[in-house]
């Protein structure tokens, strides 16, 4: 059976003047199993997709992807998924317009990883599982932010510390670490909520920053909340 990725719209305004696309997460649980939409790693992401909708008051058109299967397949990865959504979106929307990929866990690395694609301009990991040499090639000119919590026991915060200081050599890379922090995002989830909304409306929309990303712009570019 071919499995296919789908896009879901959570806000598209007439006339937009970005594009945020929210990955999920998720290991595999068998070859093959298709994502669900009630599964834990995909409804996790709704209410960020929800706060970067509002935060882009009209100006965001906000998707969120579900992938065309769990986990990480290195035959087709999520990284072509996302590839795929951002290409359907320019189709429906009638014109490429500047994109942030916003991703969690597995999402994250998704993130960083089709950061390549010619929409992006920006990239918000989200407590990413990664590995140390996961570095997007052709992306040096786009931004990242990448939040880990430091209490997180499932992706290892060492890991994409190693990312952003490897990253950060070639490329614009904040990096916060939120105190207390665990993998779920739930007890701190508006600190990571918000500054994957936050970032995306700065970066897309030219927004002032809040105080967290307004020291990151200021060159304090490791930042613990």
């Amino acid at each position: 059976m071919q499995l296919e990725p789908r896009l879901i719209d959570v806000d598209v305004p007439d006339d937009p003047q970005g594009v945020v696309l929210v990955l999920h997460g998720g290991a595999a649980r068998r070859a093959a199993m298709a994502v669900s939409p009630t599964q834990l790693s995909v409804v996790r992401m709704i209410p960020i997709a929800r706060r970067v909708a509002r935060r882009g008051r009209g100006r965001l058109a906000v998707y969120r992807l579900l992938n065309s299967q769990r986990g990480w397949d290195t035959e087709h990865t999520p990284v072509d998924d996302a590839h795929w959504a951002l290409d359907r979106i320019a189709e429906q929307l009638g014109r490429a317009l500047p994109a942030c990929l916003v991703g969690h866990s597995l999402g994250g690395r998704a993130a960083l990883l089709a950061a390549n694609h010619t929409a992006v301009r920006s990239v918000v990991a989200l407590a990413p599982w990664v590995y140390p040499t996961d570095l997007p090639r052709g992306a040096d000119d786009r931004r990242f932010l990448i939040v880990h919590g430091d209490g997180d026991r499932v992706a290892r915060a060492e890991r994409s510390a190693e990312v952003a200081r490897a990253l950060g050599r070639r490329a614009d890379v904040g990096y916060v670490t939120i105190e207390g922090g665990k993998h779920a995002m739930l007890r701190h989830h508006a600190a990571f909520d918000g500054l994957a909304a936050e970032f995306a409306a700065t970066t897309l929309l030219g927004e002032p920053a809040g105080d967290v990303l307004g020291r990151i712009e200021a060159g304090e570019a490791w930042v613990a909340v």
